[in-house]
Parts: structure tokens; sequence; C-alpha cells
């Protein structure tokens, strides 16, 4: 017993620098940011209650309505092209049939642009598809596809198209390991199975691969609802750092950067953090809840 309670002593002395770290860096901020979103604390000076003042005003902002929607537009188009091209390929090089060499030597390149500074793609896209010198422009040109240069961030629909884009080649290959893994994970025998019984290709992806696969895709799902609903960098380094064209690249980050740092309105921007954190629990909840709904609906 007294052996006992001098290991447990010398456990607690050995996580203590830990659990001092942890709390002053991760649980502090979290509970100085609620704190200041009710408060009009704009950098300097004191900070003075205001109450849900700060809230009230969030939910009818129309800048941070925008910047919501534009956020959904970024990640609904990354999400499907990310996910259809990552899928893709993971039926590819899981089928049996076709039995492709080199996986490592792929999933290797797949990810590569995902090793890649935000910055340095960010800066390399602004290069090539820059409206007046940029090489895409010119080789289009050359070749009598467009009469005149293109400006792809000049339009809102066309840079969120393209901000997208980007962003889906950038991650595809993390979602492609990982659904690969899944699929490794998976008994070839259910494969081998399907392929005596003649089940073409399409009736092994609906009936053997997609629905073994569920809980990885909901992973996946998950990571990449919970990472689009924060993408800032790429919007922010690849227009004039507040959303152009005309807003459209704006997301709820890059709204909540602006306002703590450009316009020092810190007890504002503290209550849009938590209003974007409170916007991806709601968003994880239901994605949880469709998902639940489906397996019951299945089950019975």
């Amino acid at each position: 017993m007294q052996g006992n309670k001098k290991l447990s002593k010398y456990g607690i002395i050995f996580i203590l620098p830990f659990l001092i770290v942890y709390l002053l860096f991760n649980i502090y901020p979290i509970l100085r940011t609620l704190y200041l979103s009710f408060t009009n604390f704009r950098g300097y000076g004191e900070a003075t209650f205001i109450g849900i003042q700060n809230y009230s005003r969030l939910v009818s902002d129309d800048m941070f309505i925008q910047s919501f929607f534009n956020t959904l537009k970024i990640w609904g188009l990354n999400i499907v092209v990310q996910l259809g091209m990552a899928l893709g390929l993971t039926i590819i090089f899981s089928d049996i049939r076709y039995k492709v060499k080199g996986l490592s030597v792929y999933r290797a390149i797949f990810f590569l642009p995902n090793l890649i500074a935000t910055a340095s793609v960010a800066l390399l896209f602004q290069r090539l598809l820059d409206w007046q010198y940029g090489p895409v422009n010119q080789i289009l040109l050359n070749s009598g596809v467009i009469d005149k240069p293109i400006n792809w961030f000049g339009e809102p629909t066309s840079a969120i198209v393209i901000v997208s884009l980007i962003g889906a080649w950038m991650w595809f290959g993390n979602s492609f390991i990982v659904l690969m893994a899944g699929v490794q994970g998976i008994s070839k025998d259910y494969y081998e199975a399907a392929d005596i019984d003649g089940a073409s290709r399409l009736q092994v992806l609906r009936y053997v691969t997609i629905p073994l696969l569920k809980p990885v895709l909901i992973y996946v799902g998950i990571t990449s609802l919970i990472g689009g609903l924060q993408i800032f960098d790429l919007p922010f380094l690849i227009t004039d750092g507040i959303g152009a064209p005309r807003g459209a690249l704006n997301t709820m980050v890059m709204y909540l950067y602006n306002t703590m740092f450009r316009y020092s309105n810190v007890g504002y921007a503290a209550a849009i953090a938590y209003g974007i954190f409170f916007i991806i629990i709601g968003f994880s909840l239901v994605l949880f809840k469709f998902v639940n709904k489906k397996e019951k609906e299945v089950r019975s």
C-alpha cells in the first residue's frame, strides 16, 4: 500500500510538466477566448463586459453569413472532387483483376502535394493563372482555344472553383491513403467470392467495398468537414487577403482573422471563433445522426 502511494506520487510528478503546458497553452486560451467573446475588448485597455451583444450581432451579420456560405461552396466542391478522386483510385488499386503494381510509389506521388507548403502552392497557381502573363492563358491563346485572356481570379464563380480544385489536388492523396488502408483491411475472400459469382465491378463497389468501407468514409468525411469549415490559408494567400473577388473567397476564418488583426475587434473576433466552433459541432452531429439513421434502416 505504501509502495502504491509512492508510485502514484511519482506518476503525478512525471505528468506535471505536460499538465502545466496543456493547461497554459490549450485550456487557458479556450477559456480566455470565451470570456473575451462577452466583452468589447479592442486589444488594448480594459475589457468591458457587454453580455451576448457580440453573439446577437453575429447571427445578423451579413458578412459572416456570406463567409459561411462561401466556405460551404468551397468545401462542397472540394470534398466531391477529393473523395471522388480518392475513391476512384482506391477502386482501381484494390481491384483483384487489375492487380496494379507499385502501390507504395503511387501513394508517395499522390501524397506529395500535401507536403508542399500552402504558401508555395498559392504562389505557383497565382503565376500559372495570371490573366496577363500566366502560361495557362498563353497556351490557350496560342492554341486558339480562347480569343482573349481569362481573368481566372476576377470572377466569384471561377475563383471559388479554382480554390476548391487546388484544395482537392492537395488533399486527395491523404484521403486515398486512408481509404486504401481501409480497403486493405477488408478480407480478400469477399472480392474472390464476388468474382466467382460473376459480380461486375459496379456491383462489387456497391455491395462489398462501400458498405465495408463506410466507417473509413465517415472518418474522412468528418475530418474533411472540420478542415473545410476552417479553410483559411489558401484563399487568404491566393487573393488580396480580404476575399476578392467581391468577397467570394472570404471564408469564416478569414473573416475572423481580419476582424481580429485588421480591425482590432478582439471581442467580436472571439465570438466569431465560438460561432465557427458551434457550426462545426452542429454539422458533425447532423452527419453522425444521418449515418446512424441510414444504418438503422439497413438493419431493420
